[in-house]
C-alpha cells in the first residue's frame, strides 16, 4: 500500500511539473530539441522527465526564462516555434552548428534581454522585428554568415549595451538610428562589407568602451568627435578607406594606428602631422 501511495505521489508531482509549464512553451522546447537534432546533443534532454531537469533550461514561476545551450553540438535550424517562449529573457546558443535563418517572428520575444547565437552558421538577414524587443541589452550574432543590411530601426533598442556582429557578410551603411543608442558600450562590426561614412553623431556614444569597424569598406572623413568619447578603451577602424583629419591622440587610440586601404586596395600607412593637436593625414 505504501508503495502504491509513493508511486501515486511521484506521478502527481511529475504531472504537476508538466502542467504548470504551459503546453505552448513545452511544445516550443520540444520543437527546438527536434529541429536541432537533440539526440546528438552533448547534453541531451530526457523529454519524459520534468522540464526543470532539462539541461540549460531555467524556469521561474513555471515560465521558461532562460535557455543556455552553448557549445552543445546543436545542428539543424531554429524552429519558428521558439518565439512562443514569450517569457524568455536569455537565449544563449553560442558555438554550435545551427544554420538557416533567424525566425522572422523573433520580435515576439518581448522579454528578451540577451540573445547570443554567435559562432554558428546562420544565414539570411537580421530580421527587422528584432528591433521591436525593447528590453534587449545584448545582441551577439558574430561569426556567422548573415547578410543584407542592418535593420534601419536599430535605434529603437534604447537599452542596448552590446551589439556584436563581426565576421559576417553584412553590407550597406550604418543606419542613422544606431547613433541614437546612448547606452551602447560595445559596438563590433568588423570583417563585414559595410560601406559609407561614419557619422559625426558617433559623439552620442558617451558610454562606448569598445569600437571595431576593422576590415570593411567605409570611407570619408574620420570623425574627430571620436576623441571626445572619454570611455573608449579599445578601437580599431583600420583597413577601411577612411581619409581626412585626425589628431595624434585619436590615431593612438586605433589598434593599427589608422592603417587604411586606398582605392587600389593597397595598404596605406597614414602619416600623422601634429599641429596644435590637429593632424593631417598624408597618403603619399
Amino acid at each position: 500500500m505504501k508503495t502504491i501511495t509513493t508511486l501515486l505521489l511521484v506521478f502527481l508531482f511529475s504531472f504537476s511539473t508538466f502542467a504548470n509549464v504551459s503546453f505552448l512553451e513545452r511544445e516550443a522546447l520540444v520543437k527546438l530539441y527536434q529541429a536541432t537534432n537533440g539526440t546528438n546533443w552533448t547534453n541531451k534532454w530526457n523529454l519524459s522527465a520534468p522540464i526543470n531537469t532539462w539541461y540549460g533550461v531555467k524556469l521561474y514561476n513555471d515560465k521558461v526564462i532562460a535557455i543556455n545551450l552553448a557549445d552543445n553540438n546543436l545542428t539543424g535550424s531554429l524552429p519558428n516555434e521558439i518565439t512562443d517562449l514569450v517569457f524568455l529573457q536569455t537565449l544563449d546558443l553560442h558555438k554550435n552548428k545551427i544554420n538557416g535563418n533567424i525566425p522572422q517572428s523573433i520580435g515576439k520575444l518581448k522579454s528578451l534581454e540577451t540573445i547570443d547565437i554567435s559562432f554558428n552558421k546562420l544565414s539570411g538577414e537580421i530580421p527587422s522585428s528584432l528591433c521591436e524587443i525593447s528590453n534587449l541589452k545584448e545582441v551577439q550574432l558574430y561569426m556567422n554568415m548573415l547578410n543584407g543590411e542592418l535593420p534601419v530601426d536599430l535605434g529603437k533598442l534604447t537599452q542596448l549595451e552590446t551589439l556584436s556582429l563581426y565576421n559576417n557578410e553584412i553590407e550597406g551603411q550604418i543606419p542613422s538610428s544606431l547613433y541614437g543608442l546612448s547606452s551602447l558600450k560595445t559596438l563590433l562590426l568588423s570583417s563585414n562589407k559595410i560601406n559609407g561614412e561614419l557619422s559625426k553623431e558617433v559623439v552620442n556614444f558617451k558610454l562606448l568602451e569598445n569600437l571595431s569597424l576593422f576590415d570593411n569598406a567605409m570611407n570619408g572623413q574620420v570623425p574627430l568627435e571620436l576623441e571626445n568619447l572619454s570611455n573608449l578603451k579599445e578601437m580599431n577602424i583600420s583597413y577601411n578607406k577612411f581619409t581626412g583629419l585626425v589628431t595624434r591622440n585619436l590615431a593612438a587610440k586605433d589598434t593599427l594606428n589608422m592603417t587604411m586601404l586606398n582605392n587600389q586596395g593597397a595598404i596605406v600607412l597614414l602619416d600623422i602631422i601634429s599641429d596644435n593637436k590637429n593632424s593631417v593625414v598624408s597618403e603619399d
